[in-house]
């Protein structure tokens, strides 16, 4: 029997990953995929073989595209995963027993105090460089992605939106394996699109550009995971990717420095 639970995922030219995806939650009632307009790819074949309910949207920012496609979900547990992600065995059990546990309390009268967990957070471990990455930037990668949507709502700025839940937060054992990037070009790619959205962010905020940001926050956030965070015991692939998170963060202010300083004219004019 499936469990009364309603999968959400956004897609955009993921064909070749998505079927990976969606092979690993058979064990979920409904699955929702909210394809965006851009996509050039058999990501909506796909989708419609597989998933409860497609919707083909125009993209209007990450958390608001979040929102909507949750909006479409018939039950109140949710979870959200990307098509880079697949449920492990072990996470798909952890996630069954905490919504038949769910289910059983569901007839019991609830007090105004009631302190039961409202949404849980899922241990992402990321494929990358040929091997699993523990430490670093990338672990651990706790994210909050099972929740009651009668609880919850998505916040932030894009890109990197999050879940705010009005009551506990647990935490599943179980992995949810991220297949984030096919390769190094693959994350640079990404790194480029993330800064631009990032950018776009702190301008719409009207956030002023300091020097400081752009000077210190790349070595920083170089140190924190490579020497604090222990990407060193990554092998080369934890040096490589401390300094792939540098230069996302140099790209952020430097894109930001460059949409707000004043536009010269062209030679002559």
């Amino acid at each position: 029997m499936r469990a009364p639970l309603s999968v959400c995922l956004l897609a955009r030219d993921e064909a070749e990953r998505l079927e990976r995806c969606l092979d690993a939650l058979d064990f979920a009632d409904e699955i929702v995929v909210v394809v965006d307009d851009r996509s050039r790819d058999a990501t909506e074949e796909v989708a419609r073989r597989r998933a409860s309910r497609v919707e083909r949207r125009t993209y209007a920012g990450d958390v608001e595209q979040k929102r909507y496609c949750v909006s479409l979900a018939k039950h109140d547990w949710v979870l959200v995963v990307d098509p880079d992600e697949v449920v492990s065995e072990g996470l798909a059990a952890s996630i069954r027993d905490v919504l038949e546990r769910a289910g059983r309390r569901a007839g019991e009268r609830r007090t105004e105090g009631s302190t039961d967990v409202v949404a849980w957070e899922l241990d992402r471990i990321t494929w990358h460089l040929g091997r699993w990455i523990r430490h670093g930037d990338f672990h651990p990668d706790w994210k909050l992605r099972l929740f009651r949507r009668s609880r919850a709502r998505f916040v932030g700025r894009d890109p990197h939106g999050r879940v705010e839940v009005d009551g506990p937060v647990g935490r599943l054992s179980g992995e949810l394996l991220h297949y984030s990037y096919r390769d190094l070009g693959d994350q640079i790619a990404r790194i480029q699109f993330f800064s631009d959205q990032a950018a776009a962010a702190l301008v719409r905020e009207g956030r002023p550009f300091r020097l400081r940001d752009l000077v210190l926050r790349p070595p920083a956030r170089f140190l924190r995971s490579y020497l604090l965070k222990r990407g060193f015991r990554d092998g080369l692939p934890g040096f490589v990717i401390a300094g792939a998170s540098a230069f996302y963060v140099f790209l952020k202010y430097a894109k930001h420095w460059e949409a707000t300083r004043p536009r010269d004219e062209g030679p002559g004019d």
